[in-house]
């Protein structure tokens, strides 16, 4: 059976990532923050085990990487957003949203990849439109963003010879709890913007992850699941 790893699984994104491997028979564990959100995941997904962890910090990658002798894949999701004017953003938030979205991924594949290079595996890595765009009021969480596209290349030519694939994923406007703060009139206005008219699942998400991770030919990539949002 294959083993996948999947950060920032207790909800969104995540959570249906590792439905959709699970559904797949994959062995999935899932990586939370806090208890609370592991305790709440584990009822949804009993199958799935979870582990409390911050992918900001090295030792706690460390940690989670130990319990494996071996990885098949590795899917870099854990993510915060930051909405501000960038005259107003403190250094400490820019750090924060830096070592949570850039900094997470690095710290995983730099401990996942100890544990693929016997056999290879895959590593997909989950960005944003705006890493890819930009977005106004979001110039921290998208220069996080950038940044996971940048090292998603970078790191597929480094670990290619290693038969370890690199690619991301970039979803454009998705229905998950990181936008539920729009209001009606917002989501209005953003769903009149997406030439097909309605907001990205997190299903669709998932099995854009779970199509990547299966791609033996394709590596560096980035495949954005946006409606058409940004061609």
């Amino acid at each position: 059976m294959k083993h996948v790893l999947i950060t920032g699984a207790s909800r969104g994104i995540g959570l249906e990532t590792a439905r959709c491997f699970l559904e797949n028979g994959y062995c999935v564990t899932g990586v939370c923050l806090r208890e609370e959100s592991k305790l709440q995941a584990q009822k949804l997904l009993p199958s799935v085990k979870f582990i409390c962890a911050d992918v900001a910090k090295e030792k706690d990658a460390e940690r989670v990487l130990s319990g494996f002798s071996s990885l098949d894949v590795l899917v870099n999701n854990a993510g915060i957003a930051y909405f501000d004017l960038v005259q107003d953003t403190s250094f400490s938030a820019f750090e924060r949203v830096m070592n949570v979205n850039a900094g997470g991924a690095f710290l995983f594949t730099k401990h996942a990849v100890k544990k693929m290079l016997e056999r290879g595996g895959s590593i997909v890595n989950v960005s944003s439109v705006w890493g890819e765009t930009g977005g106004s009021c979001e110039s921290v969480y998208s220069a996080s963003k950038g940044a996971v596209i940048a090292f998603t290349k970078a790191i597929a030519k480094e670990l290619a010879p290693s038969r370890i694939t690199v690619n991301c994923v970039s979803p454009g406007v998705i229905d998950t709890q990181m936008n539920a703060h729009l209001t009606n009139e917002d989501r209005r206005a953003l769903s009149d913007d997406i030439p097909l008219g309605r907001f990205g699942s997190a299903r669709e998400v998932a099995e854009a992850i779970f199509f990547l991770a299966n791609a033996e030919y394709i590596t560096g990539q980035t495949l954005g699941v946006n409606g058409g949002f940004h061609i």
